[in-house]
């Protein structure tokens, strides 16, 4: 099922050349369909989100997208570049233009934070030691967390354990960087404050974000434009601005989940 008609009001980004184009992409697992006829393009600078409710198939964009989990067919550019047919030296060069944070922030236990943040840059680049340790601090420093670089994941809160995962994806510098369910397990201050730095990131760096989260409130304070995918269609059903979409569509079940009480979400 195509949705190639989906259109979606311009954004303040949408005159800068797209970073993602999607163009009717399927994506399940093992032949079975779990989104399909998925089509949009994300332009440098711009936060956008992928919502939906749970077991939509958000977790399975999302692999899809950063290449944990092939593709059924469609098409996949990065900066122009097919990421679908990539050869592996092709796909290694891909990898170190994002970044993903993910939702249980996946550090090492047995590292710390210094020695996870570490790690891409010894395997990706030729700095030296003292090189290496010198963009960890940074990297420390853009997160907030100066000071902790030799505390072990265990040691520290769950909200310092996502701007650690944050920082380690942030590691190369990339240009791009996905966030699955960053406030899952956050109190409402600490996914402010996570919110505010994704913020920060876009305005400092102009870095890209893409964000997979049923969370209404990060997704009306800090979105430029949300894709909404719908379980029972198996597609994308809403693209464009969320208070556009909330206040605009016609669709029922467009607005009825941009109106919905905050309610918990599961891993889709």
């Amino acid at each position: 099922m195509k949705n190639a008609a989906l259109t979606s009001p311009s954004s303040p980004a949408s005159a800068r050349p797209p970073v993602i184009e999607v163009i009717d992409l399927a994506c399940g697992y093992a032949g079975h369909v779990i989104q399909s006829g998925l089509n949009f393009a994300i332009p440098a600078g711009e936060i956008f989100f992928i919502i939906g409710g749970s077991g939509c198939g958000k977790s399975t964009v999302l692999k899809t997208l950063i290449g944990t989990l092939p593709a059924i067919s469609g098409t996949l550019r990065f900066d122009g570049q097919n990421a679908l047919d990539a050869n592996p030296a092709h796909r290694r060069d891909l990898l170190k233009t994002f970044g993903v944070l993910y939702q249980s922030g996946a550090l090492w236990s047995s590292l710390t934070l210094r020695e996870n943040i570490a790690l891409p840059l010894k395997e990706y680049t030729p700095l030296s030691r003292r090189e290496i340790a010198d963009l960890v601090e940074l990297k420390l420093a853009q997160v907030n967390l100066s000071g902790y670089g030799d505390y072990y994941p265990a040691e520290i809160s769950g909200g310092m354990k996502k701007r650690a995962g944050l920082a380690r994806a942030l590691a190369l510098d990339p240009r791009i960087v996905f966030f699955d369910e960053p406030s899952a397990g956050l109190d409402p201050l600490m996914s402010r404050q996570l919110d505010e730095l994704i913020l920060t990131l876009r305005h400092t760096l102009g870095t890209t974000c893409v964000v997979i989260s049923h969370e209404l409130p990060s997704l009306f304070a800090i979105a430029d434009r949300a894709l909404l995918l719908d379980g029972p269609a198996r597609t994308a059903i809403a693209l464009g601005p969320p208070t556009h979409l909330r206040d605009q569509s016609t669709d029922p079940r467009v607005r009825n989940f941009l109106t919905r009480a905050a309610t918990p979400d599961l891993t889709s």
